[in-house]
C-alpha cells in the first residue's frame, strides 16, 4: 500500500523522526565492552590477558565460539562456563537549547549505565580420533543503558537496551598433527527494547498547527517505546596452525547476520496533546502502530598466536577486525500510512581491535595472567548523539587460573577499560540541540570453570 500525502508534513517530519533516533540508538550505545554494541566476554581466561591468543593458547573451550578449528586441541570431553559482569559509566556534562533558543530544562541524565551480567557455556565432544564436535551459547552483541526521566537529552534517548544470544554448532578436523579446520552453524536471536520523550510541545508550536503561545517547546511532552525481536542464521571458519610445537597460529571469520526485525511502536501522549490530535482532519499520528526494519550484526575477523616457552612465561597477540561499515544507515517501513518511513544514515567505519599478553605458571596450581590492548571505535564526529558517544578504549586486564585438580580449572579475570569521552553537538528531530560530552568508562569482571571427562 502506498503511504497516503499527510496535510501535518511538518507534525510527522518533526515527531516521528524521533522513532528513527530511538531505534538507531538502540543498536549503538556504549554499554557494550568492545566498540560499538560488540560484546567479547565469552572465556575468562582469554580476558586475563586482554585476549591475546584467544583462539590459539589451548585449553580453552570456548574456541567453540571464537574458532572451531582450535576443538581439536581436546582430547576429552570439555565443559565450560564462564559468567562476565561488565560495569559502564557513561555521565553527561553540558546543556542545550530548545527550538526557541531556550535553554534545556533537566538534570544531566545520572550513570546512563550500569552492571549488567553477561553468560556464556560451551561444549566439546571428541567424536573420533580427528572430529571434534561443540556446542555454545553466547552473547556477542548487546547493550542496556537508562537515563533519568526528565534529563536534559531526553529527547534524544532515555532507555536502550539491545540483545543479541548466538547458539553455536561447531566442527573441527584434524588434518594432520600441524593444521586443522572448523565451521560452524549460528542461530542468533536479537531482541531490542528501547524509548524517548518526545517534545510535543514543539510540535503543536509549529506549522501547520501552530498553537504556540499555548504550546511551546517543553511545555508538553510524550513519550516513544518500540519493541522486536528477529532470529537469523550465520556461518563461521576457522584454522588452527602448529608450525613448531611451541608456536601457533589461529585465524577465524565470522560472517555478518542480516536481520529484518518486526516490533510495535508504543505512544504516550498527554491528554491536552491527545485533545487536539484528536479533532477532526488531524491524521492518525503518535498512534500504536506495528513497523518493521533492518539491520546488521557485523562481520569480524581475529588472528591469534601463542607461543609456549620452556619456562613459565608464556604469551601471545591477537588482532581483530570488525565491519562496522555494515551498520550504514537505518531503514523502518510503518504500517500507519499516515507515519511516512524512515531511513537514516550513520556511515560507521571499520574498527582494529589490537592486545598483547601472558600467562606466568607458578605451580601446577596457579597461573597468573596480564594483558593490554586497543580498541578503535565506528562512531563518526557527524553522526554521533546521546546513544552512540562511544570513543575508542584503552585495556588494561589481569587475571588467574587455579587448577585443584587435573580435569578440573577456575579463572577470574578483570579489566579496566579507558574510553575516550564522547563529545555531542546534536540536534534532534524537534529542534532540540544538545553540546556536551560523556565521560566514559568500565570495567569487567568474570569468573569461570572448566570441567573435562
Amino acid at each position: 500500500m502506498s503511504k497516503q500525502p499527510i496535510s501535518a508534513a511538518r507534525l510527522a517530519g518533526l515527531g516521528l523522526a524521533a522513532l528513527s533516533v530511538a531505534v538507531a540508538g538502540a543498536l549503538v550505545s556504549p554499554a557494550a565492552s568492545a566498540s560499538g554494541f560488540q560484546i567479547s566476554e565469552n572465556t575468562v581466561q582469554a580476558m586475563g590477558r586482554a585476549y591475546a591468543g584467544r583462539e590459539a593458547a589451548g585449553n580453552d573451550a570456548s574456541v567453540v565460539i571464537n574458532n572451531p578449528a582450535a576443538m581439536v586441541d581436546f582430547d576429552t570431553y570439555a565443559v565450560q562456563v564462564d559468567a562476565t559482569a561488565i560495569n559502564v559509566s557513561t555521565q553527561f556534562h553540558g546543556g542545550g537549547t530548545d527550538a526557541l533558543g531556550r535553554p534545556l530544562s533537566g538534570g544531566d541524565g545520572g550513570n546512563g549505565g550500569g552492571v549488567h551480567p553477561v553468560p556464556a557455556i560451551s561444549f566439546i565432544a571428541p567424536i573420533a580420533p580427528n572430529w571434534r564436535l561443540g556446542f555454545a551459547v553466547g552473547a556477542p552483541f548487546g547493550l542496556a543503558t537508562e537515563y533519568d526521566n526528565g534529563w536534559v537529552g531526553r529527547y534524544q534517548a532515555l532507555k536502550t537496551s539491545v540483545k543479541s544470544m548466538d547458539f553455536t554448532g561447531s566442527v573441527a578436523w584434524a588434518i594432520n598433527p600441524q593444521f586443522s579446520l572448523g565451521f560452524s552453524v549460528i542461530a542468533q536471536k536479537t531482541t531490542i527494547d528501547i524509548g524517548n520523550a518526545i517534545n510535543l510541545g514543539a510540535v503543536l508550536a509549529a506549522p501547520p498547527f501552530g498553537l504556540a503561545p499555548t504550546f511551546l517547546p517543553q511545555s508538553a511532552d510524550g513519550a516513544v517505546r518500540i519493541r522486536g525481536d528477529n532470529t537469523k542464521w550465520g556461518w563461521a571458519i576457522g584454522a588452527e596452525w602448529k608450525p613448531t610445537t611451541q608456536d601457533t597460529l589461529a585465524l577465524s571469520y565470522h560472517a555478518k547476520i542480516d536481520h529484518h526485525f518486526t516490533g510495535q511502536a508504543y505512544f504516550t501522549v498527554p491528554s491536552s496533546v491527545q485533545f487536539v490530535l484528536s479533532q477532526p482532519g488531524v491524521p492518525p499520528l503518535f498512534q500504536n502502530t506495528t513497523g518493521s526494519g533492518a539491520f546488521a550484526t557485523p562481520a569480524t575477523a581475529s588472528l591469534s598466536y601463542w607461543h609456549k616457552t620452556l619456562g613459565p612465561v608464556s604469551w601471545g597477540a591477537e588482532l581483530s577486525w570488525t565491519g562496522w561499515s555494515s551498520f550504514s544507515r537505518l531503514a523502518i517501513d510503518f504500517t500507519n500510512p499516515y507515519q511516512p518511513d524512515i531511513n537514516q544514515y550513520y556511515g560507521w567505519k571499520n574498527t582494529w581491535f589490537g592486545s598483547v599478553g601472558m600467562d606466568y605458571r607458578l605451580s601446577d596450581t596457579w597461573t597468573l595472567r596480564g594483558g593490554v590492548a586497543f580498541d578503535q571505535t565506528p562512531t563518526q564526529n557527524f553522526s554521533r548523539d546521546p546513544r552512540i558517544p562511544d570513543g575508542a578504549r584503552k585495556w588494561i586486564s589481569v587475571g588467574a587460573g587455579y587448577t585443584p585438580v587435573q580435569n578440573l580449572r577456575f579463572d577470574i579475570g578483570y579489566t579496566h577499560l579507558f574510553v575516550d569521552n564522547g563529545n555531542v553537538n546534536d540536534v534532534s528531530a524537534t529542534g532540540d540541540h544538545l553540546i556536551g560530552s560523556f565521560d566514559n568508562s568500565g570495567d569487567l569482571f568474570g569468573i569461570s570453570m572448566q570441567y573435562k571427562f
